[in-house]
């Protein structure tokens, strides 16, 4: 069943819990499909008129950042020694490559790292432990968290919520322009019909009448 499918069939308050655990355990350092999460509920709000855009994304901010700061006090405290646990634990993940890759990111571009890892899915699961393991002092960790996980759960709401209402609006002016359009045919083909039927209608009474034939004196 597809994700979307799925979400369907529960209610409002249990996608809004839904979306802030996993988004926030996948920021905590857990590989999750927060990001599928996030832009299948926000889709389904465009539909759905129970399901409150602005809940939502405040609900994914709180677990991106929630989950962020969790994840940074677990790598600040379990150190390096907690890389290689969740290398085992998540070799495609957390492989040596993945992580040497990310701490060259985080000693390069400090806070930008955090706040720009937010939209990149290898950088958004390492974020929060790798900034603790790196002793990043929390305050420039904190105002990166923030302000990444507000632009990118709030951003990806909004984008795909508006995208998902024009798209529905977009749709049904299509249906009715597709109906309008059939009908139109439909009478042009029956004026044309009916046209052409009168213009045989008229021509069959002359093939008819035979030509009066000259008779000699």
């Amino acid at each position: 069943m597809h994700v979307q499918e799925w979400l369907e069939t529960i209610p409002a308050v249990a996608i809004y819990a839904l979306v802030g655990v996993v988004i926030g355990l996948e920021s905590l350092g857990i590989p999750l499909p927060g990001e599928i999460v996030l832009v299948s509920s926000a889709l389904l709000a465009s539909q759905h008129g129970d399901i409150n855009p602005y809940v939502l994304g405040a609900c994914a901010t709180a677990g991106a950042i929630i989950g962020d700061s969790i994840g940074y006090a677990i790598g600040r405290k379990g150190g390096r020694p907690l890389l290689a646990w969740l290398g085992k634990k998540f070799p495609k993940h957390f492989s040596e490559a993945n992580v040497a890759l990310a701490e060259r990111s985080f000693q390069k571009w400090g806070m930008w790292a955090v706040f720009f890892g937010r939209f990149i899915a290898l950088l958004r699961i390492f974020a929060g432990p790798l900034a603790g393991v790196l002793h990043m002092p929390y305050w420039k960790f904190l105002i990166a968290n923030v302000f990444g996980g507000i632009l990118w759960a709030g951003g990806t709401t909004a984008v795909i919520y508006s995208v998902g209402i024009v798209a529905e609006a977009w749709l049904k002016r299509f249906s009715w322009l597709g109906l309008v359009l059939a009908v139109l045919i439909g009478v042009a083909s029956m004026l044309i019909i009916k046209n052409r039927a009168k213009k045989a209608a008229a021509e069959r009474p002359e093939a008819a009448d035979p030509e009066p034939v000259a008779v000699g004196d």
